[in-house]
């Protein structure tokens, strides 16, 4: 640990205001000077009281050194206070020290404590007693003004003349105690003491009987006495005999009452606050030790014993013990030092071995520092503790480094004898990607010149690899290598930039149609089948390219070019080849800045759930509400997903979407819970990457999902009749946790009847394409009539969705369905929407005229 001497000439370095730790609206409000400090000494922040003590604005205090409003006087009883605290062995009493303002310097009462436990900054308390300090130098000049400076400083007069039976008290006593000036007091002790907090007569009395009989001339006490309004008020009460009788005794006594009961709390909370910090030292298992150096008496504490491995013993000892244990190859330089930081009076650190009781050796850090104390008697103070741990760790990285440093060695002499290698593809013989780099770094540095960058891709290469394994794609590869290096002009540059990736860089004396007509050789050579261990394996290429024309000094963003080039060309179909323009760089950068924005909006928390209720087709009661996932957009505002959701896809981030739209919705739907309205369930859209995600059931599992009050929505076109084992269990998984599965958008796919038994859902919802016609067309409500009727038929409830108007609503109930959504009713909307919504219950009044049901429909869907 550092020492916290300080020197008032040191420069004060910028700092940056910080708020006071732990209640900052109180510590602003509070009428003492709160002060925070680095362990270095430079100033924090402050309280306005604070600032206001020394009559300068915060501006001017930040970042200085404390030193440099410290009287020169005080300077070394601060540094050692300080170094104290740092320590842990703050003092339970202030300190009275003098503080230099822009005019004068004054005196106050001043702690230091520690922040925080383990913290290396301090907090400095100051209370103003300057006041107090020139009045009672006042009353030593001229004890005749005695009573006028008291009053000056807000202290309570009283002057109890017994020969008259003349009992005074000053406007200020009063006050004190919450009286007016011209109130009548009884200053008689049976009923003034009755004033006196219970717990203090004793003590006053005492205190009292000892003045009246002449045992004290000069007497101080503190007590509590009640204030008008009820609460205790702390005094300190000063009284003297000035007059005494024939007896002996005194016969007229004046003091002052002064109200401590600020200073009272500032105590108690300096108290609690060095309870911690001794908390604190015996957490860390710091030993401490204190050394009278002119008498040679050592005090150590219970946790320095247990650090050397010794016996509790008397409190005073000698250092001849400790010294015994110094390791025998340590105990020279460690006294040294010790000697050496007596003599320099300055703050010193130790390091060395001991050697306990067992024959354990153990590594000890010790840090000291003199002081001369305030009977003038020198003293050493200072802190042991263990780190033999931290040296056995710092000892087996040290190894751990030097053993990396030789393997490093190693790899470079190895680096340096394949670095010719390095440069070309071990299976083809062409260059690799880090010769062309340098390739292009010369074409930018204007050493060569080309024209063209031809970015090739091989298509269907993949099936190769994985039909005739890897040996027959590496023969591909190799057949690829083979045809460019035939094809390409003497100065066109070939390489292999990874996997089955290739480019060219065409000379620049080639034109544009040279270019054109070189790519189309590529692709129709390529396109060629190749004959590997009697299999005839077919593969094609797709090709991007980018006219870099007279511009040589943009070889690294022609490639680029190139690959969104030939990002297309494969979009396109593949087999064919694509130039770079300007409006190709745009969409793929619009779609690069939305991947990234989808990201960034993932970690803010753009993606929120909207909700669209969902209604039972007879009573309008509210059945659930479905979750749909929409993108706070800083600058687009609202989005939909089908702004969003191709590129989500594209970028792996669905189930990241998923995973947050569902968590939000849970909360709601707690919250909706704790706070009374009727949401029965929610449901929420599942991607398949969601359903497919490891530890996507652990994770439920700990959201403590109600059951009967969830359900996954999975697109019929993707789920119904391609489930894998996994992906089944999955859902029976779900179902165990008591979650629905719902089959969306029905009716679109190609699922069958034997895929729906097999999925066996809870709801299957009727995709709004078909649900729309049916106002117009009776084929459609036939057809829809039907998917109900095999829904019921299976035990599972159907639901409609974009049901418009409420035409539809009719016929829908009529066809028996169980549940309705749509505008008709009320369209997506955000949480606090939805409440106002359900509060208000205004869709009620459009409620459905019971018709004539289809005498198909079961009897328990009522009509």
């Amino acid at each position: 640990m550092k020492t916290a001497s300080y020197n008032r000439n040191l420069r004060a370095k910028p700092a940056t205001a910080v708020p006071l730790p732990d209640g900052d609206s109180l510590v602003e409000a509070s009428p003492v000077g709160l002060c925070l400090l680095e362990k270095n000494g430079h100033i924090v922040s402050m309280n306005t009281a604070f600032a206001a003590a020394l009559a300068l604005p915060v501006e001017a205090l930040t970042g200085e050194h404390i030193l440099r409003f410290i009287d020169d006087g005080d300077i070394s009883t601060v540094n050692a206070v300080i170094e104290d605290v740092l320590q842990g062995r703050p003092s339970s009493l202030p300190y009275e020290i003098r503080l230099i303002g822009p005019t004068q310097s004054f005196w106050v009462h001043a702690s230091f404590a520690q922040a925080a436990e383990g913290s290396p900054r301090i907090i400095l308390q100051v209370q103003s007693i300057d006041a107090l300090k020139q009045a009672l130098a006042t009353l030593q000049k001229n004890e005749t003004r005695w009573k006028y400076a008291l009053e000056s400083a807000h202290q309570g007069v009283w002057d109890h003349d017994f020969s008259t039976n003349d009992l005074f008290y000053s406007a200020h006593w009063k006050t004190i105690r919450g009286m007016s000036a011209d109130a009548t007091v009884d200053g008689s002790l049976d009923v003034w003491i009755e004033t006196v907090h219970p717990a203090d007569r004793q003590h006053v009395i005492e205190c009292i009987r000892r003045q009246d009989d002449g045992d004290v001339a000069f007497n101080t006490f503190e007590y509590r006495e009640r204030h008008a309004d009820g609460h205790w008020v702390w005094i300190e009460s000063r009284g003297a005999s000035i007059e005494w009788g024939k007896d002996g005794k005194p016969s007229r006594i004046i003091g002052t009452d002064t109200d401590i009961s600020e200073r009272k709390k500032a105590e108690a909370q300096l108290e609690e606050t060095s309870r911690r910090l001794r908390l604190a030292l015996d957490v860390s298992k710091v030993g401490v030790f204190e050394a009278n150096l002119d008498t040679g008496v050592v005090v150590r504490d219970e946790q320095l014993l247990r650090i050397y491995g010794l016996e509790a013993v008397s409190a005073n000892q000698n250092g001849a013990v400790f010294e015994q244990r110094l390791h025998p190859d340590d105990r020279a330089g460690a006294l040294a030092r010790v000697e050496a930081g007596i003599a320099s009076t300055v703050p010193f650190y130790n390091a060395f071995r001991i050697v306990r009781p067992d024959g354990e050796i153990r590594h000890i850090r010790s840090s000291s520092v003199t002081f001369t104390d305030a009977e003038g008697e020198r003293k050493l103070i200072g802190a042991n503790w263990d780190v033999t741990e931290d040296v056995v760790l710092r000892d087996d990285l040290e190894q751990a480094r030097q053993l990396a440093e030789a393997r490093n060695l190693e790899l470079e002499a190895a680096r340096t004898r394949i670095e010719y290698n390095a440069l070309h593809d071990h299976l083809t013989g062409l260059p690799n990607r880090r010769f062309l780099d340098q390739r292009l770094d010369e074409w930018i540095a204007d050493k060569v010149d080309y024209c063209a960058i031809l970015h090739i891709d091989l298509d269907r290469f993949k099936q190769i690899n994985d039909t005739l394994g890897h040996q027959a794609g590496d023969a591909m590869l190799v057949h690829t290598a083979q045809v460019l290096t035939s094809i390409i002009c003497g100065n066109d540059f070939v390489a292999r930039i990874g996997g089955d990736e290739f480019l060219v860089l065409c000379d620049a004396s080639q034109t544009q149609e040279a270019v054109t007509s070189l790519a189309d050789r590529i692709i129709d050579t390529l396109r060629q089948p190749v004959v590997y261990d009697g299999h005839l394996c077919r593969f094609g290429a797709s090709v991007g390219i980018a006219w870099s024309a007279d511009s040589t000094a943009d070889a690294k963003q022609s490639l680029m070019n190139a690959d969104i080039a030939l990002y297309r060309a494969k979009g396109l179909g593949r087999n064919r080849y694509e130039f770079f323009t300007k409006q190709l760089q745009t969409q793929i950068h619009h779609a690069k800045r939305t991947a990234d924005e989808i990201i960034k909006g993932l970690e803010d928390g753009e993606f929120v759930p909207f909700y669209q209720p969902q209604f039972d087709a007879r009573t309008l009661d509210i059945t659930g509400v479905e979750t749909l996932a929409r993108w706070v957009h800083p600058r687009h505002g609202l989005l939909a997903p089908d702004y969003f959701l191709k590129i989500a896809e594209d970028i792996n981030a669905l189930t990241a979407i998923d995973r947050s739209i569902a968590e939000q919705a849970l909360r709601d739907l707690g919250y909706w819970d704790m706070h009374g309205l009727n949401v029965p369930r929610i449901s929420v859209n599942v991607s398949s990457p969601r359903l497919r995600e490891l530890g996507l059931i652990d994770s439920l599992k700990q959201l403590n999902i109600p059951r009967g009050r969830l359900s996954f929505e999975l697109l019929e076109s993707i789920f119904l009749d391609d489930l894998d084992e996994n992906a089944s269990q999955t859902l029976s998984d779900l179902r165990a946790l008591g979650i629905d599965i719902e089959i969306d958008d029905f009716g679109t796919g190609h699922a069958s009847i034997v895929g729906l038994m097999k999925l066996s859902p809870s709801r299957l919802k009727i995709d709004r394409a078909l649900v729309g016609p049916i106002l117009e067309v009776a084929e459609q409500r036939k057809l829809v009539g039907s998917i109900i009727d095999i829904g019921h038929s299976l035990s599972i409830e159907v639901v409609a969705e974009g049901v418009e108007t409420i035409q539809h609503a009719h016929i829908l109930r009529d066809l028996g369905c169980d549940t309705l959504q749509g505008y008709a009713f009320a369209k997506p909307m955000a949480k606090s929407d939805l409440e106002t919504f359900i509060r208000a219950g205004k869709w009620r009044p459009r409620a459905i005229p019971v018709g004539h049901t289809r005498s198909r429909i079961r009897s328990n869907f009522p009509g």
